[in-house]
């Protein structure tokens, strides 16, 4: 018999017997071994502790710390008294007039932008289109490309100046006019053709053309565009590495709130990073991957952080030796760039389109302007049979291409050797990144057996795998898939990232990264090359995968930074007896049976839309007929339809796979025919959606598609998972980057239940908010903040972190 319990040990055992439907909890029964809880469990337990006024608040890393309730009650008697939680501000009140008066300003800016793009193709094909022979039509449409590339870059440069002027620290509600310059400025920036050049010197002297301040030497790899760039300073030879957030502004209750971000020099930022604004590194200061700095937080110079929100560490992230990279190689490398997009790229997409539009006898037909047949079965049977042909060769050539062309690259670099930026190695680097980064193919095999084989042709290393049906989800990507090794038996959820290369502002070098056998990888991982991690390990949503200590092997892992948790618990293996001998044989074939039909559904849908598309193109340009400024409106309608198509067809297709109604909350097995169906709806493309974020028109697809979505929420750039379970209330700001995600699937288990988010909440840049989970009205979560499962956020609460917990005072700072 164990020790009486105090007087906190007793209050804790009889909550957490009510959660658990138990008459009594032995004080030293381990949660997760003995009494078979499970993170949902005890995100319950830890709700209704915060709601009690005589215990002190838990959270989730002190269950999975001190895993009973007598070392529980030991570890929260030894705390200091903590400070009062934060309080998030009530959020104003919304004007539905402004909501509505902000939509259709942007409508008519979207709308001038299409009928000026219009008319620029119509009169500039008419132009290439006259040429003689090949030589003159290559050099208009080099000429004509050019102008058009140089117009397009420039035009954000000249509306921000004009619209804006310097950015300022300031802040402003969104709808409002000031919310339309800035969207303005913001869009015209998202479509760009120079995020292209990420990772280019180029891109480097755009940003100092909007303002920002950037120093020699930099190196910039993230495709993600700060907005308020006269508040961007970077120093000399500082790196910042791809999928990292630097927006210079923060959405929040309502308001859209501009700041600093400062980079001193040689500074180095990770991967899948968060930097809010009024944010400061030092000179030499290093944050490391799947880490973020809250607003006003300051890393010293000279200092190493990581985590959400970072601390301080010892690890060192700069793992690659400096290399020769002279302003002369940078120069003529952008110099070299520039001249293959204008005289090689543009003319060969321009003028490559013009010839086979004239050679081809069944084009000619489709666009001669004094048929304007559109009336007849001919017309549309030719544009089905071009689109059908048109698809097919872009699905072979293209894994042809990815599966191919790369692999004759690959001799020309050697792992773990260094290579200078810049130059030849550089370029064969990023051309293998982005020829086997095509995510078409792994979106159309994902969540099936077919994705081994997929990534196998790739170049992945996958050893003898142990097929389970879902060994990969649709979002997998990697530096070099050469050098990416998956150990047996291993699952994979979306949203892995496998960092193989290690770069400093002058050099990179390739790397191995392994990811061993019998592992569960959640949602939003950056794996990078020297992972501490071993066999039969969990690594949950988000985690930072370590670099230092020992080899974690038979644990769960979890947080930013990370800490061990149990590798799995009751509720996970409930359903091995379907992964076993002949029954895992049979649902196995069912499942791909079901996926194959998942995947035809897919493709079908895809030609589908290409083929309306080709109609609606070839109607356009068959009623041009060379009609000046009238013909290019009309092509600039065309191109407005052509989005609005897009969005009502996909917006269709998705509710009719769904059978027109709701998901409903559920616990099975991957094994389970309900699972298949799931995965058919993820395979419905949904891309469409961010373009139309910051809008209110993204709010009415969001309805359309089944989430119970409140008025006059701010949208900057969420994704919702499962539509049909999400309630989003009034007057919300939903960040960049953010995501919903209703369900989650654990070694075969799948498990999805309603979010309730309520009137009036904020979702940071990044943030990723679970299934089950409750947020009151007016709360706050901060940037990159992971919501774990069945946690209860309570109105006007402030929380933040990777895993989530109430934020003390009113900033959360790095840990000198």
């Amino acid at each position: 018999m164990g020790k009486p319990g105090t007087g906190t040990e007793t209050v804790l055992a009889e909550v957490l017997a009510g959660v658990v439907r138990k008459e009594a909890i032995p004080l030293d029964s381990h949660f997760f071994d003995d009494l078979g809880a499970n993170s949902l469990v005890m995100a319950h337990f830890c709700a209704r502790v915060r709601k009690r006024d005589d215990l002190p608040s838990v959270s989730m890393r002190d269950v999975y710390g001190n895993p009973t309730i007598r070392s529980l009650a030991a570890a929260l008697a030894d705390t200091d008294e903590p400070s009062a939680p934060a309080v998030a501000e009530p959020p104003p009140p919304g004007s539905t007039a402004r909501y509505l008066l902000c939509g259709l300003l942007q409508f008519l800016v979207f709308a001038v932008y299409c009928a000026l793009a219009g008319i620029v193709t119509g009169r500039g094909y008419e132009w290439v289109s006259g040429g003689s022979g090949v030589a003159q039509v290559y050099l208009r449409s080099a000429i004509f490309g050019g102008a058009v590339f140089i117009g397009v870059c420039t035009v954000p440069v000249v509306a921000k100046w004009v619209l804006v002027g310097r950015w300022k620290e300031t802040e402003f509600p969104v709808w409002s006019l000031a919310y339309v310059r800035f969207w303005t400025v913001k869009a015209l920036l998202h479509a760009n053709p120079m995020i292209l050049f990420a990772g280019n010197p180029l891109y480097v002297l755009y940003l100092r053309a909007l303002g920002a301040r950037i120093g020699k030497g930099v190196t910039i790899l993230s495709h993600s565009v700060p907005v308020c760039t006269d508040l961007l300073t970077v120093g000399d030879g500082t790196v910042i590495r791809k999928d990292s957030f630097f927006l210079c502004y923060q959405a929040h209750a309502g308001r859209i709130r501009t700041g600093r971000v400062t980079l001193g020099s040689g500074v180095y930022v990770g991967e899948k990073t968060v930097l809010d604004i009024g944010t400061v590194m030092g000179d030499g200061a290093q944050l490391g991957h799947s880490s973020a700095l809250y607003d006003e937080a300051r890393v010293p110079a000279g200092g190493r952080a990581h985590g959400s929100p970072a601390v301080a560490t010892d690890v060192d992230y700069v793992r690659v030796p400096a290399a020769d990279c002279s302003t002369a190689r940078r120069f003529g490398y952008g110099l070299v760039a520039l001249v293959q997009m204008v005289l090689v790229y543009v003319p060969l997409a321009l003028g490559g389109t013009y010839m086979v539009l004239t050679v081809v006898p069944a084009l000619d037909h489709l666009l001669d302007p004094n048929k304007k047949d559109l009336d007849s079965a001919r017309f549309y049977g030719e544009a089905l049979g071009l689109s059908l042909v048109a698809f097919v060769a872009f699905v072979v050539l293209g894994f042809a291409s990815v599966s191919l062309l790369p692999r004759l690259l690959r001799p020309l670099l050697r792992p773990d050797r260094v290579y200078p930026l810049y130059g030849f190695h550089y370029s064969v680097q990023r051309a293998v990144a982005r020829l086997t980064n095509l995510k078409f193919f792994t979106w159309l095999c994902g969540d099936s057996s077919y994705i081994v084989g997929c990534l196998k042709a790739i170049g992945y290393d996958l050893g003898e795998v142990e097929q389970t049906g879902s060994n990969f989800g649709t979002e997998v990507q990697h530096e070099t898939p050469y050098l990416a090794s998956v150990g047996s038996g291993t699952m994979v959820a979306d949203g892995l990232s496998i960092v193989n290369a290690d770069f400093s502002s002058t050099s990179f070098r390739l790397s191995r990264a392994s990811i061993g056998p019998r592992n569960f990888l959640g949602n939003n991982i950056a794996y990078p090359s020297g992972g501490r991690t071993g066999d039969n390990c969990l690594l949950a949503t988000k985690v930072m995968v370590p670099l230092d200590g020992e080899v974690r092997e038979g644990v769960g892992l979890l947080g930013s930074p990370c800490f061990e948790i149990p590798r799995s618990v009751e509720r996970d293996s409930r359903f091995d007896h379907l992964r076993e001998g002949d029954e895992l044989k049979r649902r196995l074939t069912l499942k791909n049976r079901a996926n194959l039909r998942s995947m035809g559904l897919y493709l079908f849908v895809r030609w589908l839309h290409w083929f309306a598309l080709t109609v609606l193109g070839f109607a356009a340009v068959d009623l041009y007929g060379g009609e000046g400024i009238g013909g290019g409106l009309l092509i600039g309608a065309s191109l407005m339809l052509g989005l609005g198509f897009t969005a009502g067809y996909y917006v269709l297709v998705e509710r009719l796979v769904g059978g027109f109604r709701p998901l409903e909350p559920k616990l099975c097995s991957i094994y389970d025919p309900y699972f298949w169906w799931h995965e058919r709806l993820w395979k419905v493309p949904d891309h469409y959606i961010q373009v139309f974020n910051g809008t209110p028109f993204k709010n009415l697809i969001w309805r359309l598609l089944g989430v119970r979505m409140g008025r006059r929420v701010f949208d900057d750039g969420a994704y919702i998972t499962e539509r049909t379970l999400t309630a989003i209330g009034d007057d919300c700001t939903l960040s960049a980057h953010t995501k919903v995600q209703s369900h989650s699937q654990e070694d075969g288990t799948f498990k999805s239940e309603l979010i309730t988010i309520g009137n009036g909440c904020t979702l940071g840049v990044g943030a990723l908010v679970h299934y089950g989970v409750s947020m009151g009205d007016g709360a706050v979560l901060a940037a990159d903040s992971f919501l774990m499962k069945g946690e209860e956020m309570p109105a006007l609460s402030r929380w933040g972190g990777n895993p989530a917990v109430a934020q003390r005072g009113a900033v959360v700072h790095m840990t000198p």
